[in-house]
């Protein structure tokens, strides 16, 4: 049997978690509910908006329960950062390509929607390594 290593999440790292929690979820529900408003000004497809608004309501949902927890495992709080981290990269990607036929505000959009994920997975990874005690 393996043992998960917790640690005390500090207040930075608890705070950003909740953050990041209520805006992916607050985005994710702006997604949703204008998904064909953004067509036309974004070039952003609802086939691609409505999964995109859906995820991130789950994400939403994983970070706040975790936030919630007095111990955090380690573990989980790396792949925060690196889920974060890779969504940051994976928007610029999209932006830069020619997957979806992004207007030049739907390349802006998602630009800045990547440098918002990537400053909470920089939050994120500070608050993993300013932690408390840690515990097998």
């Amino acid at each position: 049997m393996t043992t998960m290593t917790t640690f005390e999440a500090g207040p930075g790292l608890r705070t950003a978690l909740r953050v990041d929690g209520w805006s992916t979820g607050l985005f994710g529900t702006f997604l949703l509910a204008t998904a064909p408003l953004l067509r036309e000004p974004l070039g952003l497809p609802t086939s691609w908006s409505v999964p995109f608004g859906v995820g991130m309501l789950g994400g939403a949902a994983a970070l706040l329960l975790i936030a919630r927890h007095p111990r955090l495992p380690s573990r989980l709080a790396a792949v925060v950062v690196a889920v974060n981290a890779l969504s940051a990269v994976l928007m610029v990607e999209l932006a830069v390509i020619d997957l979806i036929p992004l207007t030049t505000w739907g390349r802006v959009f998602l630009l800045a929607g990547a440098a918002f994920v990537a400053s909470f997975a920089a939050l994120e990874f500070a608050g993993l390594h300013r932690r408390g005690p840690v515990t097998p």
